[in-house]
């Protein structure tokens, strides 16, 4: 889903990489995110240009989690586009993320479901679980607060649950976020897959369930200039559904 950044003198084999994920993007539906442009492209105040859903902002952050049922993509709408589902820490307000979901993709006209972690700007990691439309998952993202985090991925419908510990030392722990996301190339942001509509339930963030009352929630919603592309609904008790409008 995304490029790495390389170091200047690593130039001609990060081009190569870039191409080889770009083609890989182009066959499979998997997609890619920059780390030249921050995380969350944000325009104003409440939207951004490839998230959709709600962050928390203002305090430190250590844990978020929350459940939701994985979409099902009209492709015959966008028969090429990408939409990612996720829990995370950080990227609202810093330039790392620390996150775990599930993505859902049109590749010229068909379907493509798949679930991943990534501690960006590295490159994610693809889980070989099978993920399917449908399907119900939990995840969570938490940290000790000195660069350690735990990011769970469960599919309760499949039956498969995957952890990883990794290590992130420079994170700020500034935000805490449940999204849908446009996934990004180093072009910029990508066609949004009409995923229709995905419910988030049981979203917390430090423990505590997400409402309009906690401080420093900020709904996104994702815009193209003056076109909605994604937009949340009213959060209450941890739960609300993000929808679909344009590409």
């Amino acid at each position: 889903m995304r490029v790495l950044r390389a170091r200047p003198r690593r130039a001609v084999a990060a081009i190569a990489a870039v191409c080889a994920l770009l083609l890989f993007a182009a066959s499979s539906g998997a997609a890619v995110r920059s780390p030249v442009i921050p995380p969350n492209h944000k325009i104003g105040h409440g939207t951004s240009s490839n998230w959709s859903g709600y962050a928390v902002a203002g305090g430190t952050y250590s844990s978020v989690s929350a459940s939701w049922t994985q979409p099902a993509v009209n492709c015959s709408t966008t028969p090429t586009g990408w939409s990612s589902f996720w829990v995370g820490l950080d990227g609202d307000t810093s330039s790392t993320v620390e996150q775990t979901g599930t993505e859902a993709d049109c590749s010229s006209g068909r379907a493509v479901y798949s679930a991943w972690f990534e501690m960006y700007p590295k490159f994610p990691t693809t889980y070989s679980a099978p993920v399917a439309a449908g399907d119900h998952f939990s995840a969570s993202v938490t940290t000790d607060g000195r660069g350690t985090f735990s990011l769970t991925l469960a599919d309760t419908t499949q039956g498969w649950t995957q952890q990883t510990t990794q290590r992130l030392k420079r994170a700020r722990l500034a935000s805490a976020e449940v999204i849908a996301e446009a996934p990004s190339s180093s072009g910029g942001v990508l066609p949004l897959a009409d995923f229709g509509s995905v419910g988030f339930s049981g979203a917390t963030v430090n423990g505590a369930p997400l409402s309009n009352s906690t401080p420093g929630i900020d709904p996104i919603t994702m815009v193209s200039g003056s076109t909605v592309k994604a937009q949340p609904s009213a959060v209450s008790n941890g739960s609300f559904s993000i929808t679909w409008r344009h590409l």
